[in-house]
């Protein structure tokens, strides 16, 4: 269940324009997304929360290989 919550970080892609951009790595642009966030995810390893900080760094591993394939597929 905490893994399938890790997801509502992808809310921050509302505050982008346009929303949804097939081309854009999300890593570095959106804001829960930042290489600044990502550190924090990491620290939460070494906390009573590391289930939820396992689950986001997933999540960024994940946004991490969609950026690497859109350069396949976006020029």
């Amino acid at each position: 269940m905490i893994f399938l919550l890790t997801m509502l970080v992808d809310l921050d892609h509302l505050l982008a324009n346009p929303i949804f951009d097939p081309c854009r790595c999300s890593i570095g642009f959106h804001v829960l997304h930042s290489w600044y966030m990502i550190a924090v995810y990491v620290l939460l390893l070494f906390t009573r929360m590391r289930i939820l900080g396992i689950g986001l760094l997933m999540h960024m591993l994940t946004d991490q290989i969609d950026c690497w394939m859109q350069g396949t597929y976006c020029a």
